[in-house]
């Protein structure tokens, strides 16, 4: 009775079940790759009565990367909101505007000075000023360097705030910049850059930050390392075909209607770090990410890469050695199995394509040579038969 008691009774969420709330923090613990018994800790802190504050900070953007918080299933956005932290100001969210919420914002940082995070969406342009985007009548660089000072932790999601994203692409004329530049490298700035990126990216880095009152592990670009560790091309789905020499040629073609790799298309999954194929995006399965849809990864989430090279450049296949992992030493160190990860593919694929006319294929050539192989084998049968029903040799031989 005790056990149906734990899984069907509300839970510290109210009508959340126990049993699914603790669920929850196991795999939340699971995708930042901490021990299972983190999930405690975890439980303890989104069940805090004092719910931790969040000023949200919106630039150049799209607003994709609110977007994508939007549709997060495990917590859903109102769970979020109204369970796990106070989101104190937020340009699409809010229930005031104007000057009533700005007036709220102003009022949450002198009430939490040094205990909220904050979170900026979008680039920032300097350019004259900054007076290319404004939010209540003030440049948005005037407010982030107003506000940056104190907070808890600072996090830039998607890749127009890690890395200054479309807005700063050439030419730039608003002179966009990321979050860490515009707070001229003075702040440590957690990057969550995607296009839009995983909620749980930055769900799961949010949490922790609340649960170990401290940073997740960083890569050398400030992204947690749980979630840019690996290269998109290593998890791909499609990698069985680039070690094969299967590559689609062109959209629509037989090869990607089958499946086959898009690295000839520009696929940039060999260069960029992301856990797409790993989590995917929605909640609705597989086919929920760019290149299980057949399209090629432009390398979003990497500086340089998206945004910045042309969609259809081929993505560098040499040595590349990955984002290292500290080490007990501290020096840093390659990847599980080597230091380099080589990329460049061999010069033994099978053809993708036969010329018609042009000789016997290698499928040709295996046909004939197992006919011939199955015409010796009979061949044998035959004569050992044959042998038998010979009478010659049945008799014995005379001794002369």
């Amino acid at each position: 009775m005790a056990n149906h008691d734990s899984a069907m009774n509300p839970g510290p969420l109210g009508l959340v079940s126990r049993r699914s709330f603790l669920k929850y923090c196991t795999i939340m613990a699971a995708s930042m790759g901490l021990p299972l018994s983190a999930a405690e800790k975890i439980a303890a802190a989104v069940t805090s009565p004092s719910r931790p504050p969040v000023i949200w900070l919106s630039g150049q953007e799209c607003t994709g990367c609110t977007e994508t918080l939007l549709r997060a299933t495990h917590p859903t956005v109102e769970h979020l909101l109204l369970n796990l932290i106070s989101l104190d100001y937020h340009e699409t969210l809010a229930t005031p505007s104007g000057h009533l919420a700005e007036a709220a914002k102003r009022s949450s940082i002198e009430a939490n000075k040094g205990k909220f995070v904050l979170v900026t969406e979008g680039a920032i342009p300097l350019k004259d000023g900054g007076i290319y985007c404004k939010i209540g009548g003030r440049p948005a660089v005037d407010i982030l360097r107003e506000t940056a000072p104190h907070a808890a932790a600072i996090v830039a999601i998607g890749s127009c705030a890690s890395w200054g994203g479309i807005a700063a692409s050439a030419p730039n004329p608003t002179g966009a910049v990321a979050t860490h530049e515009a707070l001229e490298g003075k702040f440590t700035v957690i990057n969550i850059p995607g296009c839009p990126p995983s909620p749980y990216n930055f769900l799961s880095t949010v949490l922790y930050i609340l649960t170990f009152n401290k940073l997740p592990a960083l890569d050398d670009q400030a992204r947690p390392l749980f979630a840019y560790r690996r290269l998109i091309h290593e998890g791909c789905p499609r990698r069985p075909h680039f070690d094969a020499g299967r590559f689609a040629m062109q959209f629509d073609d037989d090869g990607h209607r089958r499946g086959w790799c898009l690295y000839k298309l520009g696929c940039k999954g060999p260069v960029t770090y992301n856990n797409c194929p790993a989590i995917l995006y929605g909640d609705v399965g597989a086919r929920s990410w760019p290149v299980e849809t057949g399209c090629p990864c432009f390398g979003c989430s990497e500086k340089g890469i998206g945004f910045t090279k042309p969609l259809v450049e081929m993505a560098s296949l040499e040595h590349f050695t990955p984002t290292g992992l500290p080490s007990a030493t501290g020096e840093e160190k390659g990847r599980a199995g080597g230091r380099v990860l080589r990329l460049t593919p061999p010069d033994t694929y099978a053809p993708i394509e036969v010329e018609q006319g042009q000789g016997t294929s290698a499928v040709t050539v295996g046909v004939l040579a197992g006919l011939a192989g199955a015409a010796i084998g009979a061949g044998a049968v035959a004569a050992v038969k044959i042998g038998k029903n010979n009478p010659a040799q049945d008799e014995p031989k005379k001794k002369e």
